[in-house]
Order: C-alpha cells, then structure tokens, then sequence
C-alpha cells in the first residue's frame, strides 16, 4: 500500500513541475499580499486603445495581455521568482535577451513562427520590485529588442499600466484584490 502511494505521490510531482507556462506563473502569484496584476481577455483589448504611439509601434498586434508586479519582495524570494521564470522560459521560449546580475535580472524571451514573434515574456526583478509580461500576438524583433533598455521597459510597463488603469472604471481599478 505504501508503494501505491509513494507512486502516486510522484506521477503527481512529476506531472505538476513538467507544466511551467505563463498563466501558472501568474496565477501562482496573482494573489501575493502587494501583488497587482491583470489579464486584458479578447472582448477588452480596446482597453489598451490609449497606449502612446511609441508602445502601440513596440508591442504591435495583441491577441493576449497579462501583467504581474510584485512589491517588496526579499532576496530569497526574488531568487525563487527567478528560477520559476526560468522554468517558464525553459519551456519551448528562446531568450533574445538576458541580463543576470546580482540585484537585477532581465529576460526578453520569445516563441518565433518563421520570422515573427508570437510570444514575448518580458521579465525584471530588481530589489524594489519584480515585473512580468506576457504578450501574444504579432511582434517586430527589432523592436521587442529595444526593451532590453532598462528605459525602455520601464516605459513601457508604465505606459501599458496607465492605459488600463485609466480605461478602467474605478470599480475595476487594477490594485491589490487577492480575490482577482
């Protein structure tokens, strides 16, 4: 009986750490105390319709938005953050662009289809904070590849967070809602 129940004990751990994707990351922390996150799902995308020119050029044609920031987040955890992420990207994504220092990890990677992005996960974990993206849909290369400029992606993050927060009413105010 023992045996029975070792077995099944790691069929089940074995089936739970072979599934890293984007939407288990997300869900896994979406309900972190200082968590604020939100999906923009197909029926919403005019959503977004107020991003600046320069966001609407980088992230081109969407199909699907999802956004993560965690605040104050101890190094041990940042270091957990990280190794899910790199599970994530592990999982069929090709880093375009890597920075791993000491107090700050950045990932651009991408799922390609001939020469187009389909898949972009923009990822920065400093020690104030740790951001996520997930954006599906038609991208440039060229110019997925700016937002390997700190400026750039903190542009962009900031860009994309305003828009929603402002198109949305203020009953649906993107905060922290551990029930979102």
């Amino acid at each position: 009986m023992k045996k029975y129940i070792v077995l099944i004990a790691v069929v089940l751990m074995l089936f739970s750490c072979g599934s890293a994707s984007f939407q288990g990351f997300y869900n896994a922390h979406k309900t972190d105390l200082g968590a604020t996150s939100f999906q923009v799902p197909n029926v919403m995308k005019a959503l977004l319709s107020s991003v600046s020119l320069e966001t609407k050029s980088i992230i081109g044609n969407l199909q699907d938005v999802k956004y993560i920031k965690l605040n104050s987040v101890s190094s041990f955890r940042r270091q957990q953050i990280i190794t899910e992420m790199n599970a994530v990207t592990n999982a069929g994504y090709l880093d375009m662009f890597r920075q791993n220092e000491v107090n700050n990890t950045r990932i651009i990677s991408v799922k390609e289809n001939g020469n187009v992005l389909t898949d972009v996960i923009l990822f920065n974990c400093d020690e104030k904070e740790v951001t996520a993206f997930y954006l599906k849909g038609i991208f440039d290369p060229d110019k997925i590849k700016t937002l390997s400029e700190a400026s750039t992606f903190n542009a962009l993050s900031l860009d994309l967070l305003q828009s929603y927060k402002s198109n949305m009413s203020p009953s649906l105010n993107p905060s922290f809602n551990p029930n979102n």
